[in-house]
């Protein structure tokens, strides 16, 4: 089976196997280790230089990806593409993998295959994901274990040494990031570390430390009482200098931010207001489920209002005085870049009430729209007028983020995590189980 996007055809991952002739594969990073440096076997005193990436192109599969060579190609290669990038790699190599020492230290994956780049037979391409199909996005926010198989951290902490060494999956949000701290280790390496505290219901302040760039930079990009993450296959370890249980990222580790496939609560407007109201004041985020429709999208109105430039290193929405990020300040403008993205407030409406100015913005605002920030501003205005009445009032499945936030006009900010036509009985079933709970109540 094959797919096309642009003008190109892609093997699926899954139907990858050794003797498939110079294939062509697509999918979203995952995950990602650093640029690490072997003693050259071949030629004593020269060293060879590696890195690896998994990939994803359904909700079932991925795959893991390695890539060897000379120090200048490999740092190039993986400077190329972060996490969340939509890569193409033209003719890998398809190898049977070695399941036990493989997956002793990469991701375990589902396929019984690994990919090898070479310098010279192979290309990697980073394309724009607003040029890529839309479904590759969305599993960003699938987890690869289990959404339920996790411990709470308050189980980690309750196990305490015996669990120390374990390999085991955590869902928790993000209290705190701290600033990496840069260091040279004993062999004249550059090193590097980064303490996270996570909380959850059972737990309020637990560390997570990233030794690796990759896993520090996606630490940088979450927002404190905002982010959630599931992190699969972290160890856990005692240390006994504080006293306490921590996690480390290590190079198993695929960290999903804000993982849709762990929302399950069902609720109506009415109900998320009360829900959210009932916090006592808590920052804590509420996650669930609206079957509403939008009932304000306002994309024929004036462009500007519904596209932003965001910094293309932490994809914060920029100043528009200065076209600046103010969030990574720390590094210079020279090597920084924006990008156009959606950012787009709309209402969501059912038939319990209204929830106003809710966050439709970047990726997951394409995927609504069914079309990329480009392709909408080639687009006259009578065709938004047509598209805007594609989607309004009809019946969706609404994934949502939502926090107290006092300065907001409903004193509630929402995001919209994904938003789509809902499945007509399943909507129906659930607006029939709300009713009966009202007149249960």
């Amino acid at each position: 089976m094959a797919y096309s996007s642009s003008t190109r055809d892609f093997v699926a991952l899954s139907d990858l196997h050794p003797n498939l002739a110079r294939p062509n594969v697509i999918g979203v990073v995952i995950g990602k280790t650093d640029v690490r440096g072997f003693p050259d076997r071949k030629n004593i005193g020269s060293e060879r230089y590696t890195f690896s990436f998994t990939i994803r192109d359904s909700p079932t599969y991925f795959i893991n990806v390695n890539s060897w060579g000379r120090e200048e190609y490999i740092r190039s290669l993986s400077e190329s593409f972060r996490v969340g990038d939509c890569v193409t790699i033209e003719n890998p190599l398809v190898q049977s993998k070695d399941g036990e020492k493989e997956e002793k230290f990469n991701p375990i994956t589902p396929s019984c295959y690994k990919l090898l780049i070479s310098e010279n037979h192979s290309v990697v391409k980073t394309s724009s994901c607003y040029e890529m199909d839309t479904k590759l996005l969305s599993l960003l926010h699938l987890p690869v274990k289990d959404p339920q198989d996790y411990y709470s951290l308050g189980d980690i902490t309750a196990n305490g040494q015996s669990l120390d060494g374990r390999i085991l999956n955590v869902l928790a949000a993000v209290m705190s990031v701290g600033e990496p701290k840069y260091f040279i280790t004993s062999d004249k390496r550059k090193g590097q570390r980064c303490e996270v505290k996570l909380y959850d219901e059972t737990e309020m302040s637990f560390p997570i430390i990233c030794w690796d760039n990759e896993s520090i930079q996606l630490a940088q990009s979450w927002i404190p009482r905002e982010t959630v993450i599931f992190a699969s296959d972290v160890r856990v370890n005692f240390d006994k200098f504080r006293n306490c249980m921590t996690a480390t990222v290590i190079s198993k580790t695929i960290i999903t931010t804000n993982p849709v496939e762990t929302i399950v609560d069902v609720y109506t407007v009415k109900q998320l207001k009360e829900k959210a109201l009932q916090s006592d004041g808590k920052p804590e985020p509420v996650f669930g489920i609206i079957y509403g429709y939008i009932s304000m999208l306002d994309i024929d109105d004036n462009v500007s209002k519904v596209i932003r430039n965001r910094c293309s290193v932490c994809r914060f929405v920029v100043n528009e005085m200065s076209n600046t990020c103010t969030f990574c300040g720390d590094i210079s403008s020279d090597s920084k870049s924006t990008f156009v993205s959606f950012d787009i407030l709309v209402d969501l409406t059912d038939h319990t009430g209204t929830l106003y100015s809710c966050y439709l913005s970047d990726c997951v605002a394409e995927e609504t729209l069914g079309c990329t920030v480009q392709e909408f501003l080639t687009l006259a205005e009578d065709k938004k007028t047509a598209l805007k009445w594609q989607l309004l009032l009809e019946r969706s499945k609404i994934y949502f983020k939502i926090t107290l936030s006092p300065n907001w006009r409903s004193g509630l900010k929402a995001n919209i995590l994904s938003c789509k036509l809902a499945n007509p009985i399943e909507a129906s079933q659930s607006l029939l189980g709300k009713k009966l709970q009202h007149v249960a109540w």
